[in-house]
């Protein structure tokens, strides 16, 4: 805390009563606010962001060939754009694939990928689903390599198949749809524009606009309160147990519809994950 800050809060703590305490705590708020853990690792570090590692980590992982099947993923994962491209791959996904005959988003995809395309045990590798300290994911760090593969492409997702209309709309409904014990749904805190809980400041991701395009461009992203790179996929499962909602299975529809749904909405802005988040 600067020491002006200091000075005020000792001079607050010496006027006493209620409005003392009142003033104190809205300094405090004060302080707080102005207070960017993510602000003050950018400007110390500049441009550089952890997931670099991921980033690293997951090319290489994409080109080694691993499983029984004795393939890499850059031969055999086809993510939309043709086996083994990833340049612009995830601008244009949620996407129906006609392999599965359904609509995946890239953590799907790319276990489908690992367990139909390299005989990777499923199981296995949704073990380290999400990384935790030593223990790293796999999903995470491919996801990283792809994601930064379609930096500065901007996100296009016509629905053209009927499929993929459905995720959209089943995604919307599941957006606005109030559950569990706090009666909470994605729109309670995602809802609308200039909302706060708390000292955080809470996107508006109900329709297309300026909020939705720049929190979606920005996933996945390094969290740096957890030293990890997270994936849309445990955005929204985090999102779920905020919601105090069953927790959400590892791909399913659910989560593939509400990112569609999130996706749409913030189409045509460009990417820039990932992200560097609190």
């Amino acid at each position: 805390m600067k020491s002006k800050s200091r000075q005020l809060m000792l001079g607050l703590m010496l006027v006493g009563g209620a409005a003392g305490s009142l003033a104190m705590s809205l300094a405090w708020a004060q302080s707080e606010t102005a207070s960017d853990p993510v602000a003050e690792y950018r400007a110390m570090f500049g441009d550089d962001n952890p997931a670099e590692l991921w980033i690293a980590r997951g090319q290489d992982l994409w080109n080694q060939v691993r499983g029984p099947k004795g393939l890499s993923l850059a031969k055999s994962c086809d993510l939309g754009l043709g086996a083994g491209v990833v340049k612009g791959a995830y601008a244009h996904m949620p996407r129906y694939f006609a392999d599965t005959r359904k609509v995946q988003d890239l953590d799907s995809r790319l276990l489908t990928c690992m367990v139909q395309g390299q005989g990777l045990d499923e199981a296995t590798i949704l073990k380290n689903r999400f990384g935790d300290g030593d223990r790293k994911s796999d999903l995470e760090a491919l996801a990283s390599y792809i994601v930064d593969a379609s930096k500065g492409v901007a996100i296009s997702l016509p629905l053209d198949h009927p499929q993929e209309k459905q995720a959209y709309e089943t995604g919307k409904a599941i957006f606005f749809y109030r559950a569990a014990t706090h009666d909470f749904s994605c729109a309670t805190c995602h809802g609308q524009v200039g909302k706060r809980i708390r000292l955080q400041q809470l996107p508006d991701l109900a329709q297309a606009g300026p909020d939705a395009r720049a929190t979606y461009t920005t996933w996945p992203a390094y969290r740096v309160s957890q030293g990890e790179v997270r994936t849309m996929e445990w955005r929204i499962g985090d999102c779920f147990r905020q919601q105090r909602l069953p927790e959400l299975k590892y791909g399913s529809e659910a989560a593939i519809d509400l990112t569609m749904f999130l996706a749409k909405n913030a189409e045509g802005g460009k990417m820039a994950a990932p992200g560097l988040k609190r």
